[in-house]
């Protein structure tokens, strides 16, 4: 009981206020008591004043005399004050403690003048005769008229003080003593309504650390034994709910844990959003997407890691508008297309967002590829049957019997034909070649002779350019599985694109060398041309189809525009990689490396 706050608190202020109350009792008590004393001591004066005025009238009609001063002290020692005779002019015609003689006019002092005017005077003054306080009471004697003079009875006010002193003590005594009973009465009251409170407490803290169905034995039928019988009844009912919220918990954490599987395994990046914007899940696709930081950002406001302003559209929508929503951004750190749909969390007023991530870059870029190669398509067939429906109009309106022009108009339509029919060829191998459904006849073939066959055929285009082939073969005419046409077509639109790029007098190079890796031997074939050159963030576009860094020079020169696109699909048919290696005005160089079979000399 001694370690209780509690008790120690109530008990002080129970004390204080019981030390302050007998305080104000002893106070109110001594000075009620002092005035008391006072007001008897000066009634005891003007008692004695007036009868004093009675028996001494006649000495103040005769001359001062001895007999009067011995007359005085005996009246002094019968009433133990001192008396003082003063006439109407202020001279002291007799006193009983001191020679009279010798005293000052008195016609100055208060209790005289009030004396004189009213009939009687108090005060109370240090008398510098007797060097003391005293406690003076004047009685006028004689009329108001003609007053023959005042008697003065005074008494020292330390004996009045001792009066009252004695008084106080008394009252002091009596107030310590009552004050102790109680406060020993209060220590045992207090602790008798803590004691319960204390059991309570203990019984309160045993439930806090874990050790359920905690009961008090409280008996009393006071308001204190029906909180130790609620506290009981709490308890128990306290201890069944824990046990099936603990139940419950483990559930509800089976659950979570099989959902958070689930929804860390989705592609999609899911996170939800509470009604005061702070985030209460993200999984790892959602904090991939964003970015979020890796580390756990349950709790966290959403606006100080994801600084989107679609998401904070989509955050807003739903939760003022209660409805589904949906919409479509671009990552500026990732350059990744987004679409992101936004439903309300269930419940009256939205408690928050749900909304999940889909990352549809790649979609998005297929459907502009597409769009793109119908667009190019488009054009590329347009151009030729442009050129061959003007000619032809030109040989209708009476071109066709001018036999200067006719046979020019007639080989342009024919030349235009002949692209068209290439145009359509390349679209339609490449079209085989990515739907799988152009069968090849994969065996082997002789690597250095597909070179020679190509170098060859292309010679004359070359010739009529002045651009000089060579051909650095560093191998013994490996074997590599493909298609012999498929491997011709490679290399053909590899040589006739760099013949077509080099500049008058320059040099294509056809280079082929065996290298080792760590899969096996490989054979490296090289076209290397001398021409403009390929800007580095174009490189990575030259193997789509229609795609041509210089639009204007492209169909200048001819082509169709899919023949490094169908190199590209080629290659990727026949195993081989495909590398472009290329610099501003020092050529292009595109290099395919095919794994090798067998080698002639191990014949």
């Amino acid at each position: 009981m001694l370690s209780s706050r509690l008790f120690w608190k109530i008990f002080s202020v129970t004390t204080a206020i019981t030390l302050i109350s007998a305080g104000v009792v002893i106070w109110i008590l001594a000075f009620r008591q002092s005035e008391i004393i006072h007001s008897m001591i000066d009634e005891r004066l003007q008692n004695s004043a007036t009868l004093l005025t009675d028996q001494m009238e006649s000495a103040f009609r005769e001359p001062p005399s001895s007999e009067i001063q011995q007359q005085l002290k005996s009246l002094q020692q019968e009433t133990g004050t001192r008396i003082t005779l003063i006439d109407a002019n202020g001279y002291v015609l007799g006193d009983s403690a001191e020679d009279y003689e010798a005293m000052d006019l008195h016609n100055n002092r208060e209790e005289v003048r009030e004396a004189m005017n009213r009939g009687i005077g108090f005060s109370e003054r240090y008398s510098d005769t007797l060097n003391k306080s005293l406690r003076y009471v004047s009685q006028r004697v004689g009329p108001a008229g003609k007053p023959l003079g005042v008697v003065r009875v005074s008494l020292p006010v330390d004996r009045v003080d001792g009066q009252v002193t004695s008084f106080q003590k008394v009252i002091w005594l009596t107030a310590t003593i009552c004050s102790l009973i109680s406060l020993f009465f209060t220590y045992i009251m207090v602790g008798r309504i803590l004691k319960p409170l204390q059991e309570i407490t203990e019984a309160a803290e045993a439930i806090t650390s874990g050790k359920l169905r905690q009961e008090v034995d409280i008996t009393s039928r006071d308001e204190l034994g029906l909180l130790g019988a609620t506290f009981n009844a709490m308890s128990r009912n306290s201890a069944a709910r824990f046990e099936e919220l603990q139940l419950k918990s483990r559930e509800l954490a089976e659950n979570s844990e099989r959902l958070a599987a689930v929804l860390g395994s989705m592609v999609e990046g899911v996170f939800a959003i509470d009604s005061e914007r702070k985030i209460i899940f993200a999984n790892r696709a959602a904090q991939k997407l964003l970015p979020l930081p890796t580390t756990d950002v349950t709790g966290r406001i959403y606006l100080e890691l994801i600084r989107i302003p679609q998401i904070q559209e989509l955050v807003n929508t739903v939760l003022t508008g209660y409805c589904q929503t949906s919409l479509e951004f671009k990552l500026n750190q990732s350059q990744a297309t987004v679409a992101a749909f936004g439903t309300p969390l269930p419940g009256e007023t939205a408690p928050g967002v749900l909304i999940v991530l889909h990352d549809i870059s790649e979609l998005r870029q297929l459907e502009n590829m597409r769009t793109e190669f119908f667009s190019n398509v488009s054009h590329e067939l347009k151009t030729p049957l442009a050129a061959i429906q003007a000619y032809a109009e030109t040989l209708l309106n009476g071109a066709l019997n001018d036999p200067e022009h006719n046979t020019v108009f007639l080989n342009n339509i024919l030349q235009h034909t002949e692209r068209l029919h290439d145009l359509i060829l390349d679209m339609m191998q490449i079209s085989r070649i990515e739907s799988s459904t152009d069968v090849f006849e994969i065996h082997e073939v002789h690597l250095e002779q597909s070179i020679n066959t190509c170098l060859t055929a292309l010679a004359p285009q070359a010739e009529a350019k002045n651009v000089e082939l060579k051909f650095d073969c560093n191998t013994a005419n490996p074997l590599v599985l493909a298609d012999a046409e498929g491997l011709r077509t490679i290399f053909e639109n590899l040589i006739d694109n760099a013949i077509k790029y080099s500049p008058q007098n320059g040099t294509v190079t056809v280079r082929s060398y065996q290298n080792n890796s760590p899969d096996g031997n490989e054979v490296t074939v090289e076209v290397t041309d001398t021409g403009p050159g390929i800007p580095m963030e174009y490189q990575a576009r030259v193997f789509e189809r229609f795609y041509r860094v210089d639009k204007a020079r492209s169909r200048e020169l001819g082509g169709t525009g899919l023949g490094l696109s169908i190199v590209k699909h080629l290659s990727q048919v026949f195993g081989a990689s495909l590398e472009l290696e290329s610099k501003i005005n020092k050529g292009s160089t595109f290099r395919v490396t095919f794994p090798v079979v067998i080698d002639d000399q191990q014949y």
